[in-house]
């Protein structure tokens, strides 16, 4: 091994132990929360994608839990702050942790991804720049990574919170 890749090798290591930590912090923080709302749900961490993500999950498939996403993902988004700002008090640093509820992100992606992958078929076929409809950043990231995986580019136009994707011809 050369010294570029132990180091390299050194680093990913690095930052997998930090991207767990975070997890742990917030696992902490979300059993918390839990526990004063009253709530059953299990925790799973995971690091994906250069981030650390968490999960709460119920094994008797709770409605509790549908209360902790609100309307939209409003009160998931709102709890993945608080969650961040936990684990920015831990830590000290930034965190980019990805917090999911009863796997509505997970439905969320599958939906925006294959949003994506039509309007790339769309501008495909008319040539012509499609316009979606105003997003949040996380919904916004899957359908430019769905775009881009469709072999097409887009932007993010406009200013929150009705700040949308453009997907524009090759």
């Amino acid at each position: 091994m050369t010294e570029g890749t132990t180091s390299a090798a050194a680093e990913g290591a690095d930052t997998l132990t930090r991207l767990e930590q975070e997890g742990e912090i917030a696992a902490d923080y979300l059993e918390g929360l839990l526990d004063i709302a009253d709530l059953d749900g299990d925790i799973d961490m995971d690091v994906e994608a250069d981030r650390a993500a968490v999960s709460i999950i119920s094994d008797t498939g709770s409605r509790d839990l549908q209360k902790l996403v609100g309307r939209d993902g409003e009160v998931l988004e709102a709890l993945q702050e608080l969650t961040r700002l936990a684990v920015h008090r831990e830590t000290g640093d930034r965190s980019r942790l990805m917090l999911d509820i009863a796997g509505y992100r997970a439905k969320k992606r599958a939906e925006l991804s294959e949003l994506g992958a039509k309007a790339a078929a769309e501008v495909k076929s008319s040539g012509e720049p499609v316009k979606l409809k105003p997003m949040t950043p996380f919904e916004r990231k899957v359908v430019h990574d769905a775009v881009k995986a469709a072999g097409l580019r887009s932007e993010s136009e406009g200013e929150e919170p009705q700040r949308f994707v453009v997907v524009l011809p090759a």
